[in-house]
């Protein structure tokens, strides 16, 4: 069965909207700042994927029945949601369906209210507007009532992968006929609550991150929402269709609750299920748009999963090194990073590469490239507790 991807939407540090994250990728622009917006002791010490503006403003940004307790995270999955329905041309019927799938992702949700979330929880404060919205599903069944989604919808919060999950769940439920559509992604915000909890794990970098780089030294978190509209063969004809989705593969390795075995198994076996999945062997692949946090273990990681996996390691490239990690977002920013990739035959490369991990004969593409032909890019996910998705999409 062929799924297309017929509708992209997003919003992150690189701009509000596709147009605008796509100039910044071809300008190897980042958008990795000090934090205007995030109310924390770091906002000032470290880099931060910001989206460049307030929430208040993003809120006037979305047309709405009701913005009575939206946070931030709210508002981000509002724009890009908007975004890829219209980009996708679904008519209000068409989203109203029960053939249409809503499956979105998000680990901070409603949390990115720290000091609500803990006044409201210990009752030092009469019940606030936001006492519904601290949860991880919570932008979920905004934006289902908003829109008057009547098919399957699901929130996932697999970490990192979160969003690279739900693309997967959409292609299961195509591929297996109960929906003839399904709108995948996730969004997630900046937030007190995880930018202390990464700073205790000691790999927030002090700098602009450099994934693959042999003096890496942590990652830069950062903010979003990125949307894709799946749909079977049979329900878009008609339409433009900007790339396919081939496969998937997930698994698990359990190894520790915030890192990846050395022996890169979880990887190694997701990479290998979405070929398997996709019908294409390892020599298939044009390009990877890797994981690529920046962090000592997750790169050399990822690295000894592409070893085992290709004999030839295809060009790669972490677009973490533009707006950050993106959490719950990262996996459909990043799909979406890859679609423009296919698209338009172009890889945008991992910025502020100097010199290749020490054990592999291999570096990042380090340049915007425009001059290859790619047909075939796997987008890779890892999340804490070892769950690793690779996403595989396809020329059309």
């Amino acid at each position: 069965m062929n799924i297309f991807v017929t509708g992209l939407g997003c919003i992150s540090p690189l701009g509000f909207n596709l147009k605008e994250n796509l100039a910044q990728l071809r300008a190897e622009q980042d958008g990795l700042v000090r934090s205007e917006y995030l109310e924390s002791r770091y906002k000032s010490e470290k880099f931060y994927g910001e989206v460049k503006m307030d929430t208040s403003s993003l809120l006037d940004r979305i047309n709405v029945s009701c913005k009575k307790g939206l946070t931030r995270t709210d508002a981000l999955a509002f724009v890009a949601f908007d975004e890829a329905i219209n980009h996708a041309g679904l008519t209000k019927t068409e989203v109203e369906s029960h053939d249409t799938a809503f499956i979105s992702a998000s680990t901070v949700g409603g949390m990115c209210l720290t000091d609500e979330l803990y006044r409201d929880a210990n009752l030092n404060t009469e019940t606030s507007e936001y006492s519904g919205s601290y949860n991880c599903a919570a932008h979920t069944l905004r934006i289902t009532k908003e829109y008057k989604i009547k098919g399957i919808t699901n929130t996932i919060n697999t970490a990192c992968s979160s969003s690279a999950n739900a693309i997967m769940l959409g292609l299961k439920l195509i591929r297996s006929g109960r929906v003839k559509r399904a709108i995948v992604g996730g969004a997630d915000s900046l937030a007190k609550y995880t930018v202390n909890g990464f700073n205790a794990l000691q790999i927030l970098s002090d700098k602009k991150c450099t994934p693959f780089d042999s003096e890496r030294d942590g990652l830069n978190l950062g903010e979003g929402a990125a949307y894709i509209v799946l749909e079977a063969e049979e329900a878009c004809l008609s339409k433009e269709k900007y790339a396919r989705l081939l496969g998937a593969g997930n698994t698990n390795d359990a190894f520790h609750t915030s890192s990846m075995s050395d022996t890169a198994d979880g990887v190694t076996a997701c990479i290998r299920q979405a070929l398997q999945d996709g019908g294409m062997a390892e020599n298939d692949i044009d390009y990877i748009n890797a994981h690529g946090t920046g962090t000592q273990n997750n790169d050399q990681v990822e690295l000894t999963g592409f070893s085992n996996v290709f004999k030839s390691i295809p060009p790669f490239s972490s677009t973490k090194s533009y707006t950050g990690h993106t959490l719950g977002a990262a996996g459909s920013l990043e799909a979406i990073y890859s679609i423009l990739s296919i698209k338009h035959n172009e890889i945008y490369p991992s910025l502020r590469v100097s010199n290749a991990i020490a054990g592999f004969d291999v570096s990042p593409v380090a340049g915007y490239t425009n001059d290859i032909t790619i047909n075939t890019v796997l987008s890779n996910s890892y999340g804490f507790g070892g769950n690793c998705t690779s996403l595989l999409f396809g020329k059309v």
